[in-house]
């Protein structure tokens, strides 16, 4: 079955460059109306201009798609109410949110200022939650919306020298994880991308042979399906070099230690860690379902 988008309106964040750009050709292609925004600063964040927003928003022209530029920065409050406005003024409805902007600042923990550990964070973080703040109650009163959050490898394994990104990628599966329950009901669906991609942000990190496998277009069909209509929920996709897997958090079984000290936890230690019965818990609650599960067995207490 085609995947389409037809009558849909999208809003792509950081869409004047690499991934953002795909993802908002993407969508046109498929007949989506888009709002391309972009900030036009520097890798760092640096700087801004509307000329990269511009530039994409006349590619789609170009094809016979509708699109609208927006320039400001995904942390300016008003600046992403304007542009919320705009498209419903436009359009009359907002059905999908690419959060997609973003900066680096790298540097390792020791050298790096508390300022640009904020900065990222305000980017990444903030920026995601204010845009998707100001869609959700549109999406919520549609009862349809589909909304992704750009997290990274780095986030969720770790990478040397970019402590704050990964800090705030990393938030993306929390917020992720909370949005995903509560818009369910609304049928908003969030999903969270983890790309890898020859970008500007990627470009001194690797090497040309790897550059030349890693097409920012190979990743964009995976953004379509977490965008699509018959998208999953709450789904961690990692995509990169037309390769495609998905990422879960799991939790081991666990062990009950009888009145616990820290020398029983080291002792028990290896049995905490077993793999054997792990699994992805649904919520927050399911730990704690299972936690108090287990006293009560060892304990002999009935619940309920």
């Amino acid at each position: 079955m085609s995947i389409r988008f037809d009558n849909r309106v999208a809003i792509v964040t950081g869409a004047g460059n690499g991934l953002g750009r795909c993802h908002a050709l993407g969508l046109a292609e498929r007949g989506a109306k888009v709002v391309v925004n972009d900030f036009g600063g520097a890798r760092d964040g640096t700087g801004g201009s509307s000329e990269a927003a511009d530039k994409v928003v006349a590619e789609i022209k170009a094809l016979g798609g509708q699109a609208m530029a927006a320039a400001c920065s995904v942390t300016d409050e008003a600046g992403v109410k304007a542009m919320v406005d705009a498209a419903m003024n436009a359009w009359g409805r907002i059905d999908i949110l690419i959060n997609n902007a973003g900066i680096l600042r790298d540097k390792t923990f020791t050298k790096m200022d508390v300022a640009d550990f904020r900065t990222v964070l305000d980017v990444h973080l903030m920026g995601s939650v204010i845009c998707t703040k100001a869609v959700w109650d549109i999406m919520r009163a549609q009862n349809y919306g589909r909304i992704v959050l750009t997290s990274s490898s780095s986030g969720l394994y770790g990478n040397f020298g970019q402590a704050n990104y990964g800090a705030a990628k990393m938030a993306m599966v929390g917020l992720m994880n909370v949005l995903s329950q509560e818009g369910q009901k609304n049928d908003l669906r969030v999903n969270t991308l983890a790309p890898t991609a020859a970008t500007r942000m990627t470009e001194e990190l690797l090497p040309p042979a790897a550059l030349a496998l890693m097409q920012p277009e190979l990743i964009t069909p995976g953004v379509l399906y977490l965008v699509s209509e018959d998208a999953p929920n709450r789904c961690i996709l990692g995509a990169g070099a037309g390769a495609f897997a998905r990422a879960y958090v799991y939790e081991t079984d666990g062990v009950y230690i009888d009145a616990p000290t820290p020398e029983k936890v080291a002792a028990q230690f290896d049995a905490i860690s077993n793999p054997a019965g792990q699994e992805a818990l649904p919520g927050a609650f399911a730990q704690t379902t299972k936690f108090v599960g287990k006293a009560a067995k060892a304990k002999g207490v009935k619940l309920g």
